[in-house]
């Protein structure tokens, strides 16, 4: 080759070279992510604040105008519990469901254990809740002091045996004490609890009523009749008894509450025996 053909060696642009590819510098996106979850969590955080707040709120207002309105000690412990979560129902107005309930409940001389459940309770304005219903539950000790109280009650143990109330007492004819047993079964009638006798053994025998009369006279009255127990008197008067039965060794009353006694102070106001 001739000394004028040769070309002068050209050098690469700048920016260019030879070998590998150059390699594309990555975007660091982690920091981006651990940012979007800090604000996740802080926003989960205080919706749980906020949600701890309401609930919080509600509970305690709503035990404070329950232990008004039935006016117990201010030591009774009252449970209240609302389904689901609070902060949506507040905003809506209504809650969906409230339960209220307490142990050993004392009203007046009525003490037992009490639950309501609450439908659709209105937050604010006099709009009735929906359905309220309200179980009453009474041990044999609480169902022997209240039948104690009543006039020309004998003396005799009481004790619940599935259906029905059982007295144990005697009559005492001529110094001998006879053992007499009596099944009485529970019912409501106006706002009152009614025992009315349904069996009676004298002395291990069954017998009727009729045949309890001829034999003992008088002294059987006590035994034989209907013993009325007025609880309507220790309940608001927006409470109706609707069903009574002993189940296992408890009484177990429920009611019927009218939706508006949320609002209506009379309803709140103690109940009649008609």
């Amino acid at each position: 080759m001739a000394s004028g053909d040769t070309q002068p060696t050209e050098p690469l642009p700048e920016g260019m070279t030879t070998g590998e590819p150059p390699v594309r510098r990555r975007r660091r996106f982690w920091p981006w992510i651990v940012s979007l979850a800090v604000v996740l969590v802080l926003a989960v955080a205080a919706a749980i604040a906020g949600e701890w707040i309401a609930r919080e709120a509600v509970t305690r207002t709503v035990r404070a105008q329950v232990a008004e309105a039935l006016d117990v000690p201010a030591d009774q412990a009252i449970e209240v519990g609302v389904a689901g979560f609070v902060l949506p129902q507040l905003i809506s107005g209504t809650l969906d469901e409230l339960t209220i309930s307490g142990d050993d409940l004392s009203l007046g001389p009525l003490s037992g254990d009490v639950v309501v459940v609450a439908e659709d309770v209105p937050v604010r304005g006099d709009d009735p809740a929906g359905a309220i219903d309200a179980e009453l539950v009474l041990d044999g000790a609480q169902v022997a002091g209240l039948l104690s109280g009543l006039e020309g009650f004998p003396d005799a143990e009481v004790t619940l045996d599935e259906p029905n109330v059982r007295l144990d007492t005697v009559f005492d004819v001529f110094g001998l004490e006879i053992p007499v047993a009596v099944s009485l079964t529970p019912s409501a009638e106006e706002g009152a609890i009614v025992l009315a006798p349904a069996g009676i053994e004298v002395a291990g025998a069954e017998l009727t009523a009729d045949q309890v009369r001829n034999q003992f006279g008088l002294i059987a009255s006590a035994v034989l009749q209907d013993w009325t127990i007025c609880v309507a008197e220790y309940l608001p008067a927006g409470v109706a008894l609707e069903e009574i039965a002993v189940v296992g060794d408890r009484i177990v009353a429920d009611a019927a509450v009218d939706g508006a006694i949320i609002s209506d102070a009379s309803l709140q106001e103690p109940g009649t025996c008609s």
